[in-house]
């Protein structure tokens, strides 16, 4: 019966079938040819048909066995990758494995994640890519990425997509520390965007949409853009030097709020918050090392929100409280 078959009567099947001879393929794994011609006959009588053709140079698949073959390889390949995966249990992972991230979130912790993956699992080749969130997403849908870190939005929500929630994300206006638009102290309503020099990033990024629609739910129109730049880095430096407000984390513009290079204000009527998740590609299997990576950065953010760098200091906000930044998703 074909369920008494066993795996070495496959592997021998297959290797005379590779082989083209008894006697090659006894070679090959190492065994005696009556006792290889011995293993494929006991095959041949349990499914009761001749898998091979007897000529004088060696042997040929039947019609049969070439049925048969595709079946068997089939079958000794899935009993290999069973046998690598329990056996990788126990060890430690091996491989490659790329994340992609925000800018906003790369500066908070890329670093920090890179130095201690290598530590921890320095068979793992790390790779990091940084962009804005539409960007990342783009990587993703592409499978340039194992694991993506990036903002709830319509387009996640899918059948190709794993997400898990991680944390909801207040933004907040940002500007130079002279408040050359006289902002003063507290909250700003989102109308103001409307009169302020703004740097902001292209449609259809996410902060830029957020920030659209905010203002139409507060009747605003448009925000008064002085530019628009597609890059986190440059625009912080553009609102630095004082050529304009813009829209951003807490936790992106942490250190140079902190160091008094720029300041916050609230965003109110309505605040404007986004939810950060964690994703991967349900067309893409899921591997040990982009397990272990996301697990780690999960530590981390988590990590990084007990520390407060989502939440700012109530004084700095001039006695506004962002109670909603830096709250755990449910």
């Amino acid at each position: 019966m074909i369920q008494a078959m066993e795996l070495d009567q496959l592997t021998a099947f297959i290797t005379v079938a590779e082989c083209g001879t008894f006697s090659r393929a006894a070679m090959r794994l190492g065994t005696s040819q009556p006792l290889l011609s011995r293993k494929v006959k006991t095959l041949e009588e349990e499914l009761g048909s001749d898998l091979f053709h007897r000529t004088g140079r060696g042997v040929v698949l039947s019609e049969a066995g070439k049925v048969f073959e595709q079946y068997a390889r089939g079958i000794v390949e899935t009993a290999q990758e069973a046998t690598r995966a329990v056996r990788e249990l126990g060890a430690a992972p091996v491989g490659h494995v790329c994340i992609g991230m925000p800018s906003s979130i790369a500066i908070v912790l890329a670093v920090e994640l890179v130095e201690e993956f290598r530590l921890a699992y320095p068979g793992v080749a790390l790779k990091v890519m940084e962009g804005f969130s539409g960007h990342v997403m783009e990587w993703l849908a592409a499978g340039r990425l194992d694991v993506a870190v990036l903002y709830d939005a319509a387009s996640l929500h899918g059948n190709t997509l794993r997400t898990d929630p991680l944390l909801c994300d207040e933004l907040f206006l940002v500007g130079p520390p002279g408040d050359p638009a006289r902002l003063g102290h507290g909250p700003v309503p989102v109308k103001r965007l409307a009169e302020i020099p703004m740097v902001l990033p292209s449609r259809p990024h996410g902060v830029r949409l957020l920030v659209d629609e905010a203002m139409a739910r507060a009747g605003a129109g448009e925000p008064h853009l002085q530019m628009e730049i597609d890059a986190l880095h440059s625009s912080v430096a553009l609102v630095r030097g004082g050529q304009g407000y813009t829209v951003l984390s807490y936790a992106g513009v942490r250190d140079l709020v902190l160091d008094k290079r720029l300041r916050i204000w609230r965003l109110v009527e309505p605040t404007i918050t986004r939810s950060l998740v964690i994703a991967t590609g349900t067309q893409r299997p899921s591997t040990r090392p982009a397990r272990a990576l996301t697990r780690m950065f999960k530590e981390k953010l988590e990590a990084k929100m007990r520390e407060g760098v989502w939440t700012p200091p109530a004084e700095l906000l001039g006695g506004g409280n962002a109670t909603r930044a830096g709250q755990r998703e449910a």
